[in-house]
């Protein structure tokens, strides 16, 4: 006769010290644990309610400009480091972490309509209404007067400007795209592709010769800075406001267009969106991408900065507040954990990314728990309750109404469309995917 008996190491359970956490022996056999899956829906659930009630995306706001911010860059470099230039000719640089200006200064006559940090963060670009070109050191000695280290004069006002990944380049816009060296006063590339003035430029992070350029005829240029020719034009029902490249998957961009949407475009093939991104209810201003390359945010002129994952239609993250007016500028953090806003009350806004995340270190505990309640959310995500929480924002009355009507006057065309294509010859009225709607067509 076998006799089993229960064998129990008092080490094992015994705890060292009063604070320790008891432990805990689970048994991983599914059959001992038949209620686990509604357990874990009802933890998911809760996890969601809670991401809702610890919801507090305003980190601070940097005042100090006397107009509207029009213009904002962050240091490629330096996390805490962010320039911004208003539309009365001011220039600040912000140290995040103490929520204040390094130095102030009045850079331009009219509005600062540019402003880029050279790759290393030692110096700042910055151009205007004036046809100036000026560059600031970032850290000027003490005591001294913040004065231009190097100027360069053109010919015609600039109404964007861009510094290059890694070479001593900078690319600016007005009438056309032109590409100035450090240590020449005359570009040394000039592109144009017949538009009257192009409204916004950007180099590429990955492939060192190709620049891209919105301008108002529409339309968006893609350049090759090494033969200074235009390699492809797209041409859009409306005007793109600001464009940004995607820094992972370089071939990628995201435009902010006057039609309240943002569309990301492949460079190889552009004769339709890989994605449209809706929300907006107003013109989009600005946009910028998540140095992960996984999510972008958007400032419009609705008064709002949304959150976008890059190859999701709707936005996953809207912020909103009561003093905050039309929106110019937003940019993300090196760290990718906060969003900045510039606004036409005078003021830079900090957000968290995330809007239920804390700031404060994790203990390793609670990091674990966060990461197990992430992973249940996720695995729950379909579920009709917890995807109807986690979708659920609250807007601005004025967003509100102008989405609902948004909604009414799109089934309204959609029931109009229907009812020429039934009384029309077959084929007369075709299918117009949602993606080839905003592209009128492609040059090359």
């Amino acid at each position: 006769m076998k006799v089993k008996v229960l064998n129990r190491v008092e080490e094992d359970f015994t705890r060292e010290r009063k604070g320790d956490v008891a432990k805990v022996f689970r048994n991983p056999d599914p059959t001992v644990h038949p209620f686990e899956r509604a357990r874990e829906y009802t933890r998911a659930l809760n996890a969601t309610k809670l991401d809702k009630v610890f919801a507090k995306p305003f980190v601070r706001a940097l005042s100090g400009h006397r107009d509207g911010v029009c213009c904002m860059n962050r240091s490629r470099t330096k996390l805490t480091d962010v320039a911004s230039g208003s539309c009365d000719g001011e220039l600040k640089l912000w140290d995040l972490a103490r929520g204040e200006a390094r130095w102030s200064v009045h850079a331009h006559s009219g509005f600062v309509r540019g402003v880029a940090f050279a790759p290393d963060g030692g110096s700042v670009w910055t151009c205007g209404d004036d046809k100036i070109i000026k560059m600031w050191d970032r850290s000027p000695a003490r005591g001294d007067q913040v004065a231009p280290l190097h100027t360069i004069m053109g010919q015609f006002p600039f109404m964007s400007l861009d510094h290059h990944w890694s070479e001593p380049l900078v690319a600016t816009c007005g009438v056309d795209v032109q590409v100035w060296d450090h240590e020449r006063s005359e570009a040394v590339v000039t592109l144009s592709w017949g538009s009257e003035s192009v409204q916004s430029v950007r180099f590429n992070p990955v492939e060192r010769h190709v620049l891209a350029s919105t301008a108002s005829d529409r339309s968006v240029v893609l350049h090759d800075i090494r033969s200074g020719t235009a390699i492809r034009k797209l041409v859009m029902n409306k005007r793109n406001n600001a464009m940004c490249w995607n820094p992972m998957e370089a071939f990628n961009f995201v435009l902010a267009n006057e039609d309240h949407n943002l569309y990301t475009f492949d460079m190889r093939r552009m004769d339709f969106a890989k994605c449209v991104h809706k929300d907006h209810v107003s013109a989009v201003m600005d946009v910028d991408f998540s140095p992960t390359g996984r999510e972008f945010v958007s400032g419009s002129y609705d008064r709002t900065v949304r959150i976008f994952r890059y190859n999701e239609g709707r936005s996953r993250e809207v912020y909103h507040g009561k003093r905050m007016q039309r929106i110019f500028s937003v940019a993300f953090s090196g760290d990718a954990k906060f969003v900045l806003s510039g606004s036409d009350d005078f003021n830079i806004r900090l957000w968290k990314a995330s809007a239920s995340e804390g700031i404060k270190p994790t203990m390793p505990r609670e990091a674990r728990a966060q990461e197990y309640q992430s992973k249940l959310k996720d695995r729950f995500k379909e579920a009709p309750e917890v995807k109807r929480i986690a979708r659920h924002r609250h807007l601005p009355k004025a967003v509100l109404k102008a989405s609902k009507l948004k909604g009414i006057i799109k089934e309204s065309k959609k029931r109009k469309e229907d009812n020429v294509r039934k009384h029309s010859k077959k084929g007369a009225v075709p299918h117009v995917a949602e993606r080839k709607k905003g592209v009128v067509k492609e040059l090359a």
